[in-house]
C-alpha cells in the first residue's frame, strides 16, 4: 500500500516581501501570498488526504485554509510546532539590509544560510533539522498505523530537512534549496 505526503510552504508574507527576518514573528500573508495559497489549493484539488498539519503561525494556518476547502475527507487538523519556521533570535523583525549594514555581508550570509551556526539567541538549520526529524519519525508511525495521507503547511526552513529526508539530499544540497510559495512536493510512503 502507498500513502502520500503533500508538503507545501506558506504563501508570501509581508516580512518575506520586505526582506525581513521573520522566524517566529507572526507576519500575515500579502495579497500575493493569498493567491499563492489558492494556487496550492487548486493544484492539490484532486489529491486525497485525511489529516492536515499546520503550525501556530497564521501564515501556516492561512495557507492551509483554502487547501482544506477542497477536502471534506480531511477530518483532522493538527498543530505541531516541531515544523515551525527557524527562530532567527535577535534578528527577527529586522530588515536584511540593516543586518548587512551593521554586521557586514559575510556575517549576514553565515547567520542566514549556515547549516550549524545559529544567529544570536536563534536556531541553526541543524537545530531545526533535529526537531523536524522528530516530527517525521512520529508522522510516519501515525501514517502507517492509521493508513492516512497527510497534507503539511510548513515553512521555508522547516521544509529543508523534510526535503533532505525524503529526497535523500546532502546537507550542501539541502542548504541550496529554495522552496516555492505556490507549489507542493509529494512523497510516497510504502506500508
Amino acid at each position: 500500500m502507498k500513502l502520500h505526503i503533500y508538503l507545501f510552504r506558506h504563501g508570501q508574507t509581508y516580512f518575506n516581501r520586505d526582506k525581513r527576518f521573520t522566524g517566529w514573528k507572526d507576519s500575515k500573508l500579502t495579497p500575493k501570498g493569498i493567491k499563492d495559497a489558492k494556487k496550492v489549493a487548486k493544484k492539490l484539488k484532486n489529491k486525497r488526504f485525511q489529516v492536515a498539519y499546520k503550525t501556530r503561525l497564521s501564515r501556516s494556518k492561512d495557507t492551509l485554509k483554502p487547501v482544506l476547502e477542497y477536502h471534506p475527507e480531511c477530518k483532522k487538523v493538527i498543530t505541531d510546532n516541531r515544523m515551525i519556521e527557524r527562530c532567527y533570535g535577535r534578528l527577527q523583525g529586522h530588515y536584511h539590509k540593516t543586518i548587512i549594514e551593521k554586521h557586514g555581508k559575510k556575517q549576514f550570509d553565515i547567520w542566514h544560510r549556515s547549516y550549524d551556526v545559529p544567529p544570536p539567541k536563534g536556531e541553526s538549520v541543524k537545530m531545526v533539522e533535529k526537531r523536524v526529524n522528530s516530527f517525521i519519525k512520529d508522522l510516519l508511525k501515525k501514517m502507517k498505523k492509521e493508513k492516512v495521507n497527510v497534507a503539511i503547511s510548513a515553512h521555508g526552513n522547516s521544509m529543508r530537512p523534510f526535503r533532505k529526508h525524503f529526497e535523500k539530499l546532502s546537507i550542501k544540497q539541502m542548504m541550496k534549496l529554495e522552496n516555492p510559495w505556490d507549489d507542493y512536493f509529494e512523497y510516497v510512503v510504502k506500508v
